[in-house]
């Protein structure tokens, strides 16, 4: 058989079964990361790797992902369809290896797939042995072929139900509540984020994305279609459409070096943040690796090689550093890596060697030849990276005077924090609260015992829109940094937060509910993600949620957070009960404020997570930034959402 027939030939030989399942079920978060709202969306994600593979292997091009009336998920693509003839090893379809077998496909089959998505190669199979039911069709030959499963076992074997001119893959799941105890309800913008993100990584494919819980005035289900002809390029416009640019073009290159499929795309803009994001295999990568290095090796190189001769660092009286060159910089890798191997603590960033040279190269290439065929853009990023090397020695002494009013005990604290009398960091949690008289009723209504408060005055300052010296001078934001204990900037990375000493490990914003406190927590958000990500990165960032109203009849009384829970306590107290609007913290009293808000027996707290960094890195530009339309569609899209949760 020849080597083109051996690679397109895709049948039940190429299907290979690595071990059982025995332990899916008894340790899920081994397989999907966790059980919670992360771990139920990584379902969707394992499914419709399936189909991208297919895509990345030239074998389809059409993919349609459908959340269902009954809360299950449907993915059908037009791929090559599972193979369905016998398996000789194990004696039965094919099919029911791929769904019943841990680590069985063909991705393990180098002749039927030279690269592959899928964090941890788990597959289908895991998605089929967390869902209480699921249903594989396949259209394949002119045939139509169906199999059921209850908790990840077949029902019946594989049988023949039709006849077709399609080909593909369709799956649906419905998630095993019994596991998913927190929620099995999938979200429809994590959902949408990532398939629009699927669709730059691949271009060419169109990925169809259905609501069909939501049913519009005409009758018609909720729909997005994303398609992207440019791929990285049109990625680079969406996530910078609310920025400045400052050079004409957005300079990008996609092509195959040293057998290593490499596209990147970067653009440079007025800000004062760098944002690079990075993608193995479609995979987001964020905690970087290799092909991230050889990306900011090939940039520093080459710039630094142009900014010499061009005679511009002349007069600097310092080095210009690595730093200095990806200021205002939003830039994205993505790298198709046979073998790809992970490292880091949550096995996202890549450890191949030989993925640096083949990038840097590459990076390097594009930049000569840009730079080259654009001299007013070349001097106009060489005078960015000047700018930045200025504000970055500004920006030193002041994150120097952060640091040295940074606690190592109890001495050297912000004068306006009420701290804790607890000494673990473990059992501390910190309230950031609005206002004087805010912070005074909480400073009453904690258990001191594990309760700090540190009241903010007003709103801090935007750091979206402020040079980072502006930012480590700013009062509020350094009785921020001293409070937690933490530190920024080391030799190695004069952005990366150490938080060894992080004095609470949880940080909760407590703000207003009404439109001003919705800003300033807003605000205080922004501030985290571009100075103290790993924060939120490692779950320490909440949001509290002061109820908004206090119905009252008699000696009943009951708290509501929106006006539906408000009309039901109004109705089960007879329809005649007094109602409170609370407008602001200042308006409770410390027992009030204690038991609907403070109290970790009946509170509720949101933790704040980040799905995907490169859409969370939009909002906030969005949100933050000088462009106003934008922003005001967002909120009215959204205003539902901000009545309940303000």
């Amino acid at each position: 058989m020849s080597e083109e027939i051996k690679k397109n030939n895709y049948s039940a030989d190429s299907i290979q079964a690595l071990e059982g399942m025995e332990h899916v079920r008894m340790r899920p978060s081994m397989y999907i990361g966790d059980v919670g709202v992360r771990g139920l969306h990584h379902l969707v994600y394992e499914v419709v790797d399936n189909s991208i593979d297919e895509a990345m292997g030239g074998h389809c091009d059409t993919i349609g992902v459908a959340i269902n009336e009954d809360g299950s998920v449907t993915v059908e693509d037009n791929g090559r369809g599972i193979p369905v003839d016998l398996h000789k090893k194990e004696g039965v379809s094919a099919l029911e290896v791929v769904m019943t077998k841990i680590g069985a496909g063909g991705k393990f089959d180098k002749d039927s797939y030279k690269v592959s998505g899928g964090l941890h190669g788990v597959g289908v199979s895991v998605v089929n042995a967390l869902s209480v039911h699921m249903k594989s069709t396949v259209f394949r030959d002119g045939k139509i072929y169906e199999q059921e499963y209850e908790r990840g076992k077949a029902i019946y074997p594989v049988k023949q139900i039709g006849e077709t001119d399609k080909r593909g893959t369709r799956q649906t799941f419905y998630p095993d509540n019994t596991i998913f105890t927190q929620t099995t309800e999938f979200s429809y913008d994590t959902l949408s984020a990532r398939m629009r993100e699927l669709s730059y990584l691949n271009k060419g494919i169109t990925i169809t994305f259905t609501d069909k819980r939501e049913v519009d005035d005409k009758g018609e289900f909720k729909v997005e279609v994303f398609h992207s002809d440019e791929g990285l390029k049109e990625y680079i416009r969406y996530l910078d459409g609310n920025r400045e640019p400052i050079i004409s073009h957005v300079i990008s290159m996609d092509h195959e070096k040293g057998e290593i499929p490499v596209e990147v795309a970067l653009i440079y803009n007025t800000s004062y943040t760098e944002n690079i994001f990075s993608y193995v295999n479609n995979i987001n990568t964020h905690e970087g690796g290799t092909h991230l290095q050889g990306f900011r090796s090939g940039l520093t190189r080459t710039l630094k090689k142009y900014a010499d001769a061009s005679g511009m660092l002349d007069k600097l009286k310092f080095e210009i550093s690595g730093d200095d060159f990806r200021e205002g910089l939003t830039a994205i890798i993505s790298v198709k890596v046979q073998e790809p191997q992970f490292e880091g603590q949550t096995k996202t960033k890549l450890g191949n060697r030989e993925v640096v040279s083949p990038v840097s190269q590459a990076v390097g290439e594009m930049l000569e030849n840009y730079l080259e065929e654009n001299p007013n853009d070349a001097r106009i990023i060489i005078q960015k990276v000047i700018l930045a090397a200025q504000a970055r020695h500004a920006a030193k002494k002041a994150r120097e005077m952060v640091q040295r009013k940074t606690v190592m005990g109890g001495g050297g604290l912000p004068g306006k924090l009420s701290d804790c009398s607890e000494q673990d960091p473990a059992r501390c949690e910190v309230y950031l609260v609005e206002g004087d008289s805010a912070g005074g009723t909480a400073k009453q209504g904690r258990d001191r015992a594990f309760q700090a408060i540190l009241p903010l005055r007003g709103k801090i300052l935007n750091v979206e829109k402020a040079m980072h010296h502006k930012v480590f001078e700013n009062e509020e934001i350094r009785n921020i940094f001293t409070a937690l204990g933490v530190t920024v900037g080391t030799a190695e990375d004069s952005k990366a937060l150490n938080l060894e000493k992080l004095r609470y490990h949880k940080v909760i914003i407590m703000c207003d509910a009404d439109v001003d406190g919705s800003h300033i927590s807003t605000l205080i958000l922004t501030f985290f993600f571009r100075f103290m990500k790993e924060l939120i990165e490692e779950g320490h960032v909440y949001i509290a949620a002061p109820p908004l109203y206090l119905v009252k009849k008699g000696n009943k009384k009951e708290y509501a957070w929106n006006d539906v829970q408000r009309d039901q306590a109004n109705e089960r107290m007879g329809g005649s009960a007094a109602i409170q609007r609370y407008k602001g913290l200042g308006e409770m009293n410390a027992e009030q404020l204690w038991e609907t808000t403070m109290d970790p027996s009946f509170r509720t707290l949101r933790q704040v997570t980040i799905d995907s960094l490169a859409e969370a890195d939009r909002v906030f530009s969005m949100l933050m930034g000088d462009e106003v339309p934008p922003r005001r569609e967002f909120i009215e899209k959204n205003a539902v959402y901000a009545n309940i949760d303000a």
